[in-house]
């Protein structure tokens, strides 16, 4: 009973310093929002007003008049769904490939894979730049979400996750005559939801975030993605903030709330990913 006080306790404590924190952090988001809220002549003044004198949705009437945010929208989905799918179904294999099944070079191989990340992205758009003319897909949604379709780092995650986990189920699962697919589908991704609920996450964030290489390879304003979408408010001389931060607003609110669905998982995988190497 005491060991059990004294483990509330010291979590307590940490919640005294993280909250302070997080709420620290909150700051921008919360800026951000009131902004969107806020008239431009409010925006402008000086000193700058952080609560508004009054609240205003002409922002957003704007944003939703003046621009296909509805259909940036779409196409951000689109991208990040097909990601998002692709990630959790590719990934996966290739980790539980390289956690539980043997064969010639696995260590070279997985060694390999994981010193990709350490590329810079940068170095990578002109020969996929290339690469996306000669197939096809510049100026397509395509030339958004191919990229997107695996990760070296979700294998990684995913390889980290099956190797916390006992093999005994597995070998139940043999000794009834499973085969390898069959232990993987029916005993081995069931228990790994909480690894692909952060995986998703993290692919969430990546694909619906990414702005650099949509500027590159997408031209056609009906294929822009709400990150291509946000630059168009951004002029030289003039920038009217408030629908700039309405639409910030917009683009924002599903991340929040994909992180909010998949925060649990998210939190569990951190933990158990960590057991073994």
């Amino acid at each position: 009973m005491s060991r059990l006080t004294h483990t509330i306790s010291r979590a307590s404590r940490w919640h005294l310093f993280l909250m302070p924190l997080s709420l620290l952090f909150l700051l921008p988001l919360l800026q951000m929002v009131l902004a969107s809220f806020t008239s431009n002549a409010d925006i402008n003044r000086f000193p700058p007003r952080f609560i508004p004198s009054a609240l205003h949705i002409s922002g957003y009437v704007r944003l939703f008049r003046d621009a296909p945010v509805g259909r940036w929208m779409l196409n951000s989905a689109i991208v990040s769904g097909i990601a998002i799918v692709s990630h959790l179904i590719l990934c996966s294999l290739g980790g539980y490939a390289y956690a539980r099944l043997s064969f010639r070079g696995r260590t070279v191989a997985f060694v390999t894979l994981v010193a990709t990340i350490m590329i810079p992205t940068q170095m990578l758009m002109i020969p996929t730049y290339f690469m996306f003319t000669h197939l096809g897909l510049i100026d397509t949604l395509g030339a958004a979400f191919v990229p997107f379709l695996t990760s070296a780092f979700g294998v990684f995650l995913m390889r980290q996750f099956f190797l916390s986990l006992p093999k005994d189920l597995e070998e139940a699962g043999r000794i009834d005559g499973l085969t390898t697919f069959g232990v993987f589908f029916r005993i081995v991704l069931p228990l790994a939801r909480p690894a692909l609920a952060t995986l998703a996450v993290f692919t969430l964030l990546n694909s619906w975030n990414d702005l650099l290489w949509p500027l590159i390879a997408i031209n056609d304003p009906s294929k822009f993605t709400i990150q291509l979408g946000l630059i168009n408010f951004q002029g030289a001389h003039h920038i009217d903030w408030q629908e700039l931060m309405a639409c910030n607003v917009v683009a924002t609110a599903p991340l929040i709330l994909g992180f909010l669905v998949a925060q649990r998982q998210f939190v569990q995988t951190m933990s158990m990913s960590g057991l073994k190497g």
